[in-house]
């Protein structure tokens, strides 16, 4: 990620359903009935990875065939090793046993199983965080010591990269801008990692590195896939060939696809997340709010994009009465305070998705010279009897409010560009009297309508209006 800005908060499916997933990913459950085929006659070596005599049954008793089927065998045992579903019992010997973590992924709470689950991820994006070991060596004399430095290999650098690769992964499934669901292009990703965010055109060797990280990202998604981590869609083969000679069918070069696509699973999702949190990264999901109060959820949303918001709102509201909740969001959005716009905001919006059993909250607070205005247009979208109308003053006053509450959520956006020339357009001397509304944040209102209105002589008149709000405020 490149910058500290907070992250959406991710919509996580429940545990039970993740722990499902996590049994059936092709990696842990082979590394389940390894543990479960292993006995006494099992020898692992100094590493206590399976001796090589031991891989092609390892390999049978998984099921598995071809020429990758003992380094599947081997990977399956590792993880096995690694997540506590075997142990070793006597290292000069070599013997093992299944480890008590076998009961726990077999037997255990939701919890336990994605405990075990995080434990194969941890070994499998250290891996893959690792060069091709052939590489290795061929690029030293056999029985010589590997000198890393001779290899251009940095193994922080690359755990590094994988880290801010698989970050950008999350933040683009968790943006409402992004793919949520949908696939990422391969070459995005990398781009995402090498490309300078000012930079226009990529030069040759900025390119020349992106096309370098998509391959290393091509391997390590095949070795992240079988875990859970991710679906993929590999880099196509055709692409690699050598370029003398024919293809054997039509090649496609503005298919993206083509160039290698892959998308974060539910599971994966939830391993990320856990992976944030324990770097020390806030890292929300939607839910975390649900047993606090109504002040903690204004303040914790307040960064949430809009649907984010909604489905947290949502999440509180199911914990409660509507009229009790109807209450306490009533009671959180007072105060004068600069974040106070922005909470009658996030209260109106909260509302909005309370039903007809919350009229006797709106109904208290209808003489409340900060809550009446939002209370009367509640009602009256509900189409409630014997609504008052709002005096001028209450009019003027939420106006400047739900202003002020649109430039703390949202900035100079164009949605707020054009509620200010609405404004403008259907309420002639608006200016003349919105400089006097009783509100702390009139002035910055009538500087940013000035700054936001394309005609000059009305934004001329908003500043205006601004200068004198602030000398009434300086009096």
């Amino acid at each position: 990620m490149s910058d500290s800005s907070p992250l959406p908060p991710a919509r996580l499916h429940p545990e039970a359903e993740l722990a499902r997933d996590a049994l059936s990913t092709p990696l842990l459950s082979r590394a389940a009935r390894l543990a479960r085929w292993a006995g006494p006659d099992t020898r692992v070596d100094a590493g206590a990875g399976l001796v090589d005599e031991q891989l092609p049954a390892a390999a049978e008793a998984l099921g598995l065939s071809g020429e990758d089927a003992a380094a599947d065998a081997s990977e399956a045992w590792r993880v096995a090793v690694d997540t506590g579903l075997v142990e070793v019992i006597d290292e000069e010997a070599g013997t093992v046993a299944a480890g008590a973590d076998l009961a726990r992924l077999t037997g255990g709470a939701p919890q336990d199983v994605l405990a075990v689950w995080l434990g194969a991820l941890e070994t499998v994006v250290a891996d893959a965080s690792v060069p091709d070991l052939d590489d290795l060596v061929e690029a030293v004399d056999t029985g010589a010591e590997i000198d890393l430095s001779s290899l251009d290999w940095d193994p922080e650098a690359e755990a590094e990269f994988l880290d801010g690769v698989l970050a950008n992964l999350y933040l683009l499934t968790l943006n409402e801008d992004g793919p949520g669901d949908g696939a990422v292009p391969l070459p995005a990703l990398a781009a995402s990692m090498i490309v300078p965010s000012d930079m226009g055109e990529p030069t040759n060797d900025i390119l020349e590195q992106v096309s370098d990280a998509m391959m290393r990202l091509d391997d390590q998604f095949r070795m992240l896939e079988p875990v859970g981590l991710v679906e993929y869609q590999p880099v196509d083969e055709a692409l690699m060939a050598d370029t003398a000679e024919e293809p054997s069918a039509p090649v496609d070069e503005t298919d993206v696809s083509r160039y290698g696509m892959v998308r974060l699973t539910p599971l994966g999702l939830y391993g990320l997340r856990a992976r944030l949190l324990e770097a020390g990264v806030e890292a929300p999901a939607v839910g975390d709010l649900a047993d606090k109060g109504a002040d903690a959820l204004f303040d914790g949303t307040a960064t949430f994009p809009p649907a984010a918001a909604q489905a947290e709102t949502e999440q509180w509201l199911a914990h409660r009465d509507p009229l009790a909740a109807a209450r306490e969001l009533l009671a959180a959005a007072r105060g004068s305070d600069t974040g106070a716009p922005l909470r009658r905001l996030r209260c109106q919006q909260a509302l909005s998705l309370v039903g007809a059993q919350a009229e006797p909250a709106l109904r208290e607070v209808l003489d409340d010279a900060e809550l009446g205005g939002l209370a009367r247009v509640w009602l009256t979208e509900r189409g409630a009897p014997d609504v008052p109308a709002p005096s001028g003053d209450m009019v003027f006053w939420l106006t400047v409010d739900t202003i002020a509450a649109q430039l703390a959520a949202e900035g100079n956006s164009a949605e707020l560009r054009a509620l200010v020339e609405g404004l403008a357009q259907h309420h002639s001397g608006f200016f003349t009297t919105a400089w006097r509304v009783d509100h702390p944040a009139t002035a910055d209102v009538l500087e940013a309508m000035g700054r936001l209105h394309p005609d000059k002589k009305i934004a001329k008149e908003a500043r205006k209006a601004a200068f004198k709000a602030r000398s009434q405020q300086g009096s």
